[in-house]
């Protein structure tokens, strides 16, 4: 195995396998800050624990019913979490769960009423202490309570067409599911890539990038926003925010700065924010995670700069949005709420927050 691959696996394990084993501290408020004449300074905000104890929390959406849904690949289960009260329920089931610690059922998302969920890293070329996984690495389709349907099989597509930059996972490790309109978009932190799959299972590439490690995405029109953990060290400038379109693949740099980006989504007003899960801890082993209570909730400046709203967040993994609440996720378990992300009253015209329409 060449230091190449074993770095770019190391820095999506960092990103979401490895948990502090210190004490979690309330996520604190940032100062304020901003980008003059662009947007006004960023308010003091509040992040608040509404819920705990899940298990392998990584991905979330909120559902049609307004509520959010939380992927727990430890359990391969989704959880439904009420955002206001934080009252947890067991939406679905039975999902393969993680065989070696990463993985499993890994995130969500809804076309209609309608879940699907994206499972990784529980195929045959992923050896856990009882032996390899038996399972499919795809989308899976929730038909009931615990019934799923398998409608692409990444995995396989991902062992027939491997992708040109090294790899250690031949099925690849999946992190990101985004619904389009015609379909789904896929990252890939291990293979370093996005995939468009269609809603019959047919799967392309979209995009390729070199060590970089995608990881969130978002959509507008026909706009892709991706995040990127960036490859070991993590490095502040190599944890960024791209946009690229089917028609322009080459991608462009949103924003930088910032350690370990892991999710990207828009808020209140077309407010573009990402999620850092954190500082890398200097010179350590490759793998190791982010410094415990180092991540942080931060807006997009047009400049090109991120500015922090929350601060001391511990090791968080999915963001969303309802209207100007952001609810975080965290690899421990947990959900914050944070209201009134933008602060002021609501500037006419702008748009509910959450994910866009799309045209791809």
């Amino acid at each position: 195995m060449t230091i190449k691959r074993t770095r770019a696996f190391a820095a999506i394990v960092a990103a979401l396998v490895v948990p502090t084993l210190l004490a979690t501290s309330p996520a604190m408020a940032a100062p304020t800050g901003g980008s003059p004449g662009h947007h006004p300074p960023v308010p003091v905000a509040e992040a608040h624990l509404i819920a705990s104890g899940l298990q392998g929390a990584t991905g979330s959406a909120i559902g049609p019913d307004r509520a959010l849904y939380v992927t727990e690949g430890a359990i391969g289960q989704i959880t439904r979490v009420d955002p206001r009260t934080g009252e947890t329920s067991v939406y679905a089931s039975g999902l393969p769960a993680s065989v070696i610690g990463i993985g499993g059922a890994i995130d969500i998302d809804f076309v209609g009423r309608t879940a699907y969920v994206l499972v990784t890293v529980v195929g045959d070329d992923a050896p856990g202490p009882n032996g390899p996984g038996t399972s499919v690495d795809g989308i899976y389709r929730v038909d009931g309570p615990t019934s799923f349907t398998v409608v692409a099989d990444i995995g396989a597509w991902s062992l027939a067409n491997p992708p040109e930059t090294d790899f250690f996972l031949s099925r690849g490790l999946q992190f990101a599911l985004q619904a389009t309109r015609s379909g789904f978009l896929v990252t890939d932190g291990h293979h370093n890539r996005v995939l468009k799959v269609s809603r019959s299972g047919e799967i392309s590439e979209l995009a390729t990038f070199g060590n970089t490690v995608p990881t969130g995405l978002a959509v507008d029109g026909r706009t892709v926003y991706m995040a990127e953990a960036g490859p070991v060290p993590h490095l502040p400038e190599t944890g960024r925010i791209l946009a690229f379109s089917a028609r322009n693949p080459e991608p462009r740099v949103i924003a930088s700065g910032y350690s370990l980006m892991i999710d990207v989504e828009f808020g209140k007003c077309d407010v573009l924010y990402g999620l850092s899960q954190g500082d890398s801890p200097g010179v350590v082993p490759d793998g190791s995670p982010a410094l415990a209570d180092s991540g942080e909730l931060l807006r997009v400046n047009r400049n090109g700069t991120m500015t922090p709203v929350v601060s001391e967040l511990d090791l968080p993994t999915s963001l969303e949005f309802i209207r100007d609440t952001a609810f975080v996720v965290t690899l421990n378990g947990e959900i914050w709420r944070v209201d009134d992300v933008s602060g002021g009253p609501w500037r006419h015209g702008c748009r509910d927050g959450g994910r866009h329409s799309d045209d791809l």
